[in-house]
């Protein structure tokens, strides 16, 4: 696929094509501009790709439907294959001055991770969710790594991310029990009644009823119906599970926060350490607090579904979960000054770098929110680009020199012609074996796919 483009357009370098990036890339060259979309994995997709459950074919069809539209755009160039950051196959300050963007684009996902930081946590057999979604679905190299699982399983967290782990620990390992372990209680659960349907048929009610029961003083002394609130966890569970039925148990403990993980004499997972929590009013807000009162509950493997962070190495100011931006008045509906990353040394912004999607916002929402917020930061940079007169040298040329420069590295750099070569191969493959879906699960074999004969 050959790219023209006039000389004196702007060139914007994306680093992430995930949702927010490749969204994002959509509403830039719709603004006449050319774009570098730089991208670790071989394929595109990010979170829609390798964060949705496995065997959502369909979803997943789609939007590979609209990414194509999008990266077969003449004015998008996609370099895949190539890490970008301190300790990569390039730093920002070489992507600079190579492709002397007129503005960047850092929507790269939260790639790095939170930790409970309690003792512990480093034993064998603690496992964190996202190292999990990203074995089962196929990315490289979390794919190729062994993720052994044990039989009596902790997820802590009651988001989607747990939902999506539940589910695969009860229809495809099919354990003995799951638990899901909350700081605060049923009435804070972040799933969604879409994702939870799929697990509803293998709840614990007598063990969840006793839950209820057990919290149900400090859920009334904080203003909420404890069974109203087991009715609405029960809504789903005389449904017909739609992946047939399986032996695993899912319970549920509320009004717990870890505090260690037990650990046994061969530095393998023994159990976790609990202090139980009351609910205390803040407004609107229910927040979860300390009571000095310790449980052990027994399990062999703990899964820590309680989000993600930004990868600090990329090279851009970090503070928390994220890359720093510019303080917003309204976290709510942010302007332009929230998608502008900003040094807090020097107070003042970086001239034409921001932030999109989980790199500005780590693991809030899914591809919906990812694509607006993509959008979004489209927007203001296209307003800052309007102010900016490009660089006189064609977008051709210097995305030419980084390929030519990654490629003398010795790295195999991936077009999108390469994509779509690996895309027809699965296809076939999958064709050949009777499958819905077939994903090669190697680097190595996804590029022997990407290669023209």
């Amino acid at each position: 696929m050959s790219h023209s483009t006039a000389s004196r357009v702007a060139l914007v370098a994306v680093v992430g094509a995930g949702p927010a990036g490749i969204y994002a890339t959509r509403k830039l060259t719709e603004a006449g501009h050319a774009v570098v979309l730089l991208n670790r994995d071989v394929r595109p997709g990010g979170l829609a790709e390798y964060g949705i459950y496995f065997n959502k074919y369909s979803m997943k069809a789609g939007l590979r439907k609209q990414f194509r539209k999008i990266l077969e755009t003449r004015s998008v160039h996609y370099v895949g294959n190539t890490t970008v950051g301190t300790d990569a196959d390039i730093s920002l300050a070489q992507m600079r001055e190579l492709l002397r963007p007129d503005a960047i684009v850092i929507a790269a996902g939260a790639q790095g991770t939170k930790r409970l930081a309690i003792p512990g946590e480093s034993a064998t057999g603690v496992i964190h969710a996202k190292e999990l979604v990203y074995h089962y679905n196929g990315l490289p190299p979390f794919s190729e790594r062994a993720m052994p699982v044990g039989n009596n399983v902790i997820v802590v967290g009651i988001g989607n991310v747990m939902v999506d782990v539940a589910h695969y620990l009860i229809h495809e390992l099919r354990v003995h029990s799951c638990t899901a372990l909350a700081r605060r209680g049923p009435g804070q659960r972040a799933y969604t009644n879409a994702e939870i349907k799929a697990v509803s048929a293998n709840i614990d009610a007598d063990s969840l009823a006793a839950e209820i029961a057990r919290i149900g003083p400090q859920l009334l002394a904080a203003g909420e119906d404890p069974q109203g609130l087991l009715a609405e966890l029960l809504r789903f569970r005389d449904e017909p599970p739609p992946e047939g039925s399986s032996p695993t148990r899912l319970r549920f403990r509320f009004l717990s926060q870890p505090v260690a993980i037990i650990v046994d004499a061969f530095g393998a997972v023994a159990g976790a350490r609990v202090e139980r929590t009351r609910l205390d009013r803040r407004g609107d807000e229910l927040l979860a607090r300390g009571t000095g009162v310790y449980d052990d509950l027994a399990a062999d493997t703990v899964i820590l579904a309680i989000g993600d962070r930004a990868d600090a190495r990329l090279g851009l100011p970090f503070a928390g979960s994220a890359y720093v931006t510019r303080p917003s008045e309204d976290p709510v509906n942010p302007g332009d000054e929230a998608y502008q990353c900003y040094d807090p040394a020097a107070a003042a912004v970086l001239p034409g770098v921001f932030v999109a999607g989980w790199s500005r916002r780590a693991s809030e929402g899914l591809v919906g929110k990812a694509r607006q917020d993509g959008e979004r930061a489209a927007a203001v940079v296209n307003r800052y680009l309007s102010g900016v007169a490009p660089a006189s040298a064609d977008p051709n040329e210097r995305v030419k020199a980084l390929r030519d420069e990654l490629t003398r590295q010795g790295r195999r750099v991936v077009t999108f012609d390469d994509v779509l070569r690996l895309q027809a191969r699965e296809a076939a493959e999958a064709e050949r074996r009777g499958r819905e879906y077939f994903r090669f699960a190697t680097n190595a074999e996804m590029l022997a796919a990407a290669t023209p004969n």
